[in-house]
C-alpha cells in the first residue's frame, strides 16, 4: 500500500505518521530525511543537492524526485511505502505519477487531516519553552502549573517568534495555497481521503485506518 500523507502545520501529522508506519510496517519517506542522508552518504543526488544547498537556492525537483524515486525501490519499501511532504505541489504530483507508471506502482490513497485554521492557530500558538531548560509546554494540552513559570527548572516560559499569531498565520496561508491544487488533483483521481483531524489522537488514527481498509 503506497500512500501520501498531508496535513496542515499543527494538525498531528507527525504523531499519526509514526503509528502508521508501526501499524503497516512501511516506512515512512520524508523528503527532509532522504535530503539528510543522500549529503551523509555522498551520493551523487546528495551532492548535486548540496551545491543548491551551499548557493542557498532551494533544492530543484528533478533532484528531489530523484531522490524519492531512489528511495521506493529500496528493498524496505518493496511493500509499501508514505510519502510525507512529498509531492507538494502538481507538477511534483505528476512527475510521481509518471515514475510510478514506469515502475509499475501507484498511489492507493492520499490521507488528507484536517483541521479548521481557528483551531490550527491555537494549537500553534499556544506552545511556551523554558528560556533555562528548554523544556516545553502546551497552554491548551500540557499547560504548566504556574503560568509562565516551567514546572521542572522554574524557569521563565516564553513564546517563541515562530509561534507568534503573524508568523503561524503565514505559515497555514502558504500551506493552503500550496496544497489545494494537489487535494484537487488527487481529488479528481478518486484517491483522496479526508480526515477529520479534530479530537483525540486515537480517534482519529481510527479514522485515518478505516478509509485505508
Amino acid at each position: 500500500m503506497n500512500i501520501i500523507l498531508l496535513g496542515p502545520p499543527g494538525a498531528g501529522k507527525g504523531t499519526q505518521a509514526k503509528r502508521l508506519v508501526e501499524k503497516y510496517h512501511i516506512p515512512q519517506v520524508s523528503t527532509g530525511d532522504m535530503l539528510r542522508a543522500a549529503l551523509k552518504e555522498g551520493t551523487p543526488l546528495g551532492l548535486e543537492a548540496k551545491k543548491f544547498m551551499d548557493a542557498g537556492g532551494l533544492v530543484p525537483d528533478s533532484v528531489v524526485i530523484g531522490l524519492v524515486k531512489e528511495r521506493i525501490q529500496r528493498p524496505d519499501a518493496a511493500v509499501g511505502y508514505m510519502l510525507d511532504g512529498f509531492p507538494r505541489t502538481v507538477a511534483q504530483a505528476r512527475e510521481l505519477d509518471n515514475i510510478l507508471n514506469g515502475m509499475g506502482q501507484k498511489i492507493d490513497h492520499v490521507v488528507s487531516v484536517e483541521v479548521p485554521a481557528s483551531e490550527l492557530l491555537g494549537r500553534l500558538t499556544g506552545r511556551r519553552t523554558c528560556r533555562s531548560c528548554g523544556a516545553g509546554f502546551h497552554v491548551m494540552f500540557d499547560p504548566p502549573r504556574k503560568d509562565g513559570v516551567c514546572d521542572k527548572c522554574g524557569g521563565e516560559l516564553y513564546q517563541r517568534s515562530d509561534d507568534n499569531e503573524a508568523t503561524v498565520s503565514s505559515r497555514l496561508e502558504t500551506y493552503e495555497a500550496q496544497t489545494k491544487p494537489l487535494i484537487d488533483y488527487y481529488g479528481n483521481q478518486s484517491k483522496l481521503r479526508r480526515i477529520d483531524g479534530v479530537g483525540k489522537m486515537d480517534d482519529i488514527l481510527q479514522r485515518i485506518i478505516k478509509v485505508l481498509g
